[in-house]
């Protein structure tokens, strides 16, 4: 039996079809700081924000992400897992807006969000 490579790294007991990505988010969602120091309550929006997560498994017919990499995506559209006791979040990967990775070339323009 061959174990699937995120799953050994993991060493999550789940194998991703297609174009799925499991993320676990980095921060709790809830009260947030502003730039000058002022406390923004959770029930507090401004139209719709976006969260960063990392992700930590993909599908086979994942493109543009790798495990490791920080994704953005709008947590309106999520769908919840629990493993082994962890809060994850499963996405396709056209939910996704963008990626920011750490991976860029030396003669590249730059990562625009």
């Amino acid at each position: 039996m061959t174990l699937n490579p995120a799953t050994a790294e993991t060493g999550l007991p789940i194998r991703l079809l297609h174009d799925r990505v499991l993320v676990k988010q980095e921060a709790a969602e809830g009260e947030r700081r502003s730039s000058a120091g002022l406390v923004i309550p959770a029930t507090a929006s401004v139209g719709t924000r976006l969260s960063w997560a990392t992700a930590v498994g993909v599908g086979p017919h994942v493109r543009a992400i790798q495990v490791g990499d920080r994704v953005l995506f709008d947590p309106d559209e999520r769908s919840e897992v629990e493993l082994h006791g962890e809060a994850y979040v499963l996405l396709r990967e056209r939910d996704v807006h963008a990626v920011a990775a750490s991976r860029v070339e030396p003669d590249a323009t730059g990562l625009y969000l």
